[in-house]
């Protein structure tokens, strides 16, 4: 399974798409849109600092790009914590001032409900897409570092399955762009985080002049625990810290930029 640009550079699509129909999944990149400074150019998330105009003009861009429309475009308020949200016909009725309470603090989306696009955003933390091929289930899911620690992947699966029975041996998952080991340096108390939830240090930890963590193995083994085929998880492999010119990252830029969005979506 393969990634590959838009030819306008705008957006990253994902391999597996081409194997199923009536799916579409994608990341953002900084190309194309209306933003300026730090969020230059295509940043739709407006939690960022960004001028809300100029976010709604690139979220409406957006739109407008993927091969069919979306009824929806759902993107929460992150706070990397655990919450997960499912997007149900309950929620969609809701009035948009009350959605967008739900949304708060919310890092991981799932629904079955075509044409809702759900979405997270990320500047370095981890995108993870999934989509339960026989269920007709997505899942998006924000995994930063706090969130990789206390298993988001791992819950986000379990919710899958205890909403719509979904098996995880029926997912496809894509991991998106997203701060590499060599450049996430972090200090020793999150070393201590990770060991201390169990991972296997000797397989996503490594130690320069301090310690560096490898979020994508990190979530990339949470979906093989889960019961996610090997073969079934895609990795971009693009590090947002290294390819800045292309993605956005808050390490290299600082928090008051702007954010890549990754979203997956039912087209039927």
């Amino acid at each position: 399974m393969t990634y590959k640009f838009s030819d306008d550079k705008r957006m990253l699509a994902y391999g597996f798409q081409q194997s199923y129909s009536g799916i579409f999944c994608f990341s953002t990149t900084r190309h194309g849109g209306y933003s300026t400074g730090e969020y230059a150019s295509f940043n739709c998330n407006h939690y960022c600092g960004d001028e809300p105009e100029r976010v709604n003009r690139n979220r409406e861009l957006l739109c407008s790009l993927m091969p069919v429309r979306p009824d929806g475009l759902i993107i929460p308020h992150q706070t990397h914590g655990t919450q997960i949200r499912q997007i149900d016909h309950a929620f969609l009725q809701l009035p948009l001032s009350e959605q967008t309470i739900q949304l708060e603090g919310v890092d991981a989306l799932l629904t079955n409900i075509p044409r809702q696009c759900i979405c997270v955003s990320t500047a370095d933390c981890i995108p993870v897409l999934c989509f339960d091929v026989r269920r007709r289930v997505v899942a998006a899911i924000h995994a930063g570092w706090r969130g990789t620690v206390e298993r988001i992947v791992e819950a986000t699966l379990s919710a899958m399955s205890e909403a719509y029975g979904t098996d995880a041996r029926d997912v496809v998952a894509c991991i998106g762009p997203g701060i590499s080991q060599e450049a996430f340096e972090v200090g020793d108390e999150v070393y201590a985080a990770f060991r201390a939830a169990g991972f296997p240090m000797q397989h996503i930890a490594r130690r320069y002049a301090k310690w560096h963590i490898d979020l994508w193995e990190a979530n990339r083994l949470q979906l093989l625990t889960a019961g996610v085929r090997q073969e079934n998880i895609e990795l971009s492999a693009i590090c947002t810290y290294a390819n800045n010119t292309d993605f956005f990252s808050a390490r290299r830029q600082g928090i008051h930029s702007g954010r890549i969005l990754s979203g997956i979506m039912l087209t039927e």
